[in-house]
C-alpha cells in the first residue's frame, strides 16, 4: 500500500482550520500544540489506527491516548474529519454542556483517556497494553506525550513499568516541540541542552544537541528520532515500531508549535491563546497557502540517478519529481517503473511519478508496485472511463491521483466528475520532452483560470507548476495559484541542492507574506494589516512584513 501522502495532507490541512474555528469561537484553548501534532494524528488515524467512527467502543479497536489533554481542539478537530461528529460541531468547543471541553473527556465518541494532569498517559496506556495482553486482544495502543509534561517523574516510573513488563504493543510519541507552558522547554528543564537565548532554529537542526532519546534509550526503549512534520518519516518510524518485538517504543517527534501559521511557529505565546475574530479569516488564507518544492531528477546526471535522489532527499526536498517518458507520447525516453523501484530504497521522501506515456491504465499497476506515493498520467492519452479505471486503482492502493495537461491543452469536460477528488494537477509550462526550454509566460494567465475554476469544483488538491520553473518566477506562479513546484535545471542542475531549495522557500513565502498582508487589507484595511504584523514577534519575519505592506501602499 502507498503512502496515503495528499490524503493525509488534506485532512491535517482541514483539521488545523477547524483547530483554528474552534479555538476563535471559544475564545480560549491551545492551538500551538495542536498544530505541532498535527501530522502525527493525521498518519494515525487516516493510516494507522483500527477504528469504527460509527462504533467508538468497537472493541477490536486501536486506542489512541493524548496525555497532553491540552491540545484537545487537535485531537477533537481530528476525530471530527474521521467521522466521529459533524465538524461543525467543534464550534461548541469549551461550552456548558459541550462534549467537546478543554481536555478530552469520555462524553466525546473517539475519546479514550481524560486527559487532565498531565504526565500520566503512558501509565494509563500501560494498563490498556497489559489488559489486552490478559484478554488475549490484538489491538494496539498509540499515545502523544508532550515535552513539557516529561519533566515530571511520573513520566520516567512509567518508562521502567513499560520496559519491564515488555509492553511491546505501545508506541508513544513524543511531541518534541521545545515550548511548554511558561516558556521554553530548554530554558526551564532541559531535555536536551539548556537554550541561551530565544532562537531555537540551532536546538531543532543541530543532532548534536539532541539528548532526549539518549534518555529514553538508558531506560531500555527503541527510540526512534524523526521530523515530526515530514509525513513519510512518521510513516516509517511508525512501521518500525510495529515491527518491534520484546521492548516498548518511543518516536521522538521533532516539531514546530504552531506549525503552519507563521506567527505561531515557535511562540511560546500561543501555547494556549485563542487568535482574534478578525485575525481568523487571513489565518484561513495561510493555512489554504501551503506549498510544496518536488525536484525532478532527470536535470541531473541521468547515469546515477541514485546519488540524484540522495541530493534530493539531503535538501530537504518535500517530494521527488519522477518524468516518466516513453519516447512516443513524448520524443524522448528516461526510465520505467523498473528504474523506480531500484531508487525506492534508497529515502522515504513521497515519490511522484509523472507518466508522459501512451495508454497509461495498462502500466500504472506497475508503478503502484514499484512504489511511487503520487501518479500523474496525462489528460491527452486518457478519456473518463480509462482515467475512472486509473483513479480507482490508485485510490485502492493509497496512491495520489494527479492529472496533467499540456500548454496547449485545456482540462477535458469529462474530467469534472473527477476534479473534487484529485490529488494535484500539473499545469506543463513547457512542451513536455523538451529539455533547456524556458518558461510559457502565457501559462500564468491558464493557471489563474484554471485555479478558479477548480475552486468551482471543489478542487482540494494542489496545482503544480511543471517546466521552467526557477526563483525569478516561481512567486508569480504561486500568485496564479499554484501550490507545488517542480524544478529540474533551477535545482537539481545546481551544485547545492539543499541551499537552493532554501531559496526557493524564501522567494514564494516573499509572495505569500505578500498575498496574506493585502488579505488583511481586504478583510479589515490598515488596522487590520497593522495588527496582522504586530503578531509575528519572532525571528525577522516582521520587519519583511513591514517593508512589504509600505510597498503596497498600507503605511
Amino acid at each position: 500500500m502507498g503512502l496515503n501522502y495528499y490524503q493525509i495532507k488534506k485532512n491535517v490541512l482541514k483539521a488545523r482550520k477547524l483547530v483554528i474555528k474552534g479555538t476563535t469561537a471559544a475564545g480560549s484553548g491551545h492551538p500551538g500544540g495542536s498544530f505541532s501534532m498535527a501530522e502525527i494524528l493525521g498518519c494515525l488515524l487516516f493510516k494507522f489506527i483500527k477504528y469504527d467512527p460509527k462504533n467508538p467502543l468497537w472493541e477490536e479497536r486501536d486506542r489512541l491516548i493524548l496525555s497532553k489533554g491540552h491540545a484537545s481542539p487537535g485531537l477533537f478537530s481530528n476525530l471530527a474529519v474521521a467521522g466521529y461528529f459533524d465538524p461543525s460541531e467543534i464550534e461548541t468547543l469549551r461550552q456548558f454542556g459541550s462534549r467537546l471541553q478543554g481536555h478530552p473527556d469520555l462524553k466525546c465518541p473517539g475519546v479514550e483517556f481524560c486527559g487532565g494532569s498531565l504526565g500520566l498517559g503512558i501509565s494509563y496506556s500501560i494498563g490498556n497494553a497489559l489488559a489486552a495482553k490478559i484478554d488475549g486482544k490484538n489491538h494496539r495502543i498509540y499515545t502523544i506525550i508532550g515535552d513539557g509534561e516529561s519533566d515530571e517523574g511520573q513520566v520516567w516510573e512509567a518508562a521502567m513499568t513499560a520496559v519491564k513488563y515488555k509492553v511491546d504493543k505501545m508506541t508513544v510519541i513524543q511531541d518534541r516541540n521545545f515550548i511548554q507552558q511558561d516558556s521554553y522547554t530548554e530554558k526551564i528543564m532541559p531535555l536536551d541542552e539548556e537554550l541561551v537565548g530565544d532562537d531555537l532554529s540551532e536546538m531543532w537542526k543541530d543532532a548534536s544537541r539532541w539528548k532526549t532519546g539518549d534518555k529514553w534509550r538508558s531506560f531500555g526503549w527503541n527510540v526512534i528520532e524523526i521530523d515530526g512534520h515530514r509525513i513519510e518519516q512518521i510513516d516509517y518510524a511508525i512501521n518500525k515500531a510495529i515491527q518491534t518485538k520484546g521492548v516498548p517504543s518511543i518516536i521522538i517527534a521533532r516539531t514546530i508549535k504552531g506549525k503552519g501559521v507563521e506567527h505561531m511557529e515557535d511562540n511560546p505565546q500561543w501555547h494556549g491563546k485563542a487568535p482574534k475574530p478578525e485575525i481568523a479569516p487571513i489565518i484561513d488564507v495561510e493555512l489554504d497557502s501551503q506549498f510544496m518544492i518536488a525536484p525532478s531528477i532527470i536535470a541531473g546526471d541521468m547515469s546515477n540517478l541514485e546519488n540524484e535522489v540522495k541530493r534530493c532527499a539531503d535538501g530537504r526536498a518535500d517530494y521527488i519529481h519522477l518524468d516518466v517518458m516513453d519516447g512516443e507520447f513524448v520524443p524522448n525516453k528516461t526510465f520505467d517503473h523498473n528504474k523506480i523501484k531500484e531508487l525506492r530504497p534508497i529515502t522515504a521522501i513521497p515519490f511522484d511519478a509523472h507518466l508522459m506515456i501512451n495508454e497509461p491504465v495498462k502500466h500504472v499497476r506497475d508503478y503502484v508496485e514499484a512504489g511511487c506515493d503520487i501518479i500523474t498520467v496525462h489528460a491527452e492519452v486518457c478519456d473518463e472511463a480509462s482515467f475512472g479505471e486509473i483513479h480507482d486503482i490508485l485510490r485502492q492502493n493509497q496512491v495520489g491521483v494527479g492529472l496533467a495537461i499540456n500548454p496547449d491543452t485545456d482540462l477535458p469536460n469529462w474530467s469534472n466528475k473527477f476534479i473534487s477528488d484529485l490529488d494535484h494537477l500539473i499545469v506543463m509550462s513547457v512542451v513536455p520532452g523538451k529539455s533547456g526550454q524556458k518558461y510559457i509566460e502565457s501559462s500564468h494567465e491558464k493557471t489563474q483560470k484554471l485555479s478558479k475554476k477548480l475552486a468551482e469544483h471543489k478542487f482540494e488538491g494542489y496545482i503544480e507548476a511543471d517546466g521552467g520553473i526557477n526563483l525569478e518566477n516561481a512567486g508569480q506562479c504561486f500568485a496564479d495559484g499554484a501550490r507545488a513546484f517542480v524544478g529540474g535545471g533551477a535545482i537539481v542542475g545546481q551544485k547545492d541542492v539543499r541551499g537552493i531549495i532554501r531559496e526557493f522557500r524564501k522567494t514564494i513565502l516573499h509572495t505569500r507574506r505578500k498575498l496574506l498582508i493585502q488579505k488583511a487589507h481586504e478583510f479589515g484595511g490598515t488596522e487590520l494589516v497593522n495588527k496582522w504584523i504586530e503578531l509575528h514577534v519572532i525571528g525577522e519575519k516582521k520587519n519583511e512584513l513591514i517593508q512589504l505592506s509600505k510597498e503596497l501602499g498600507y503605511n
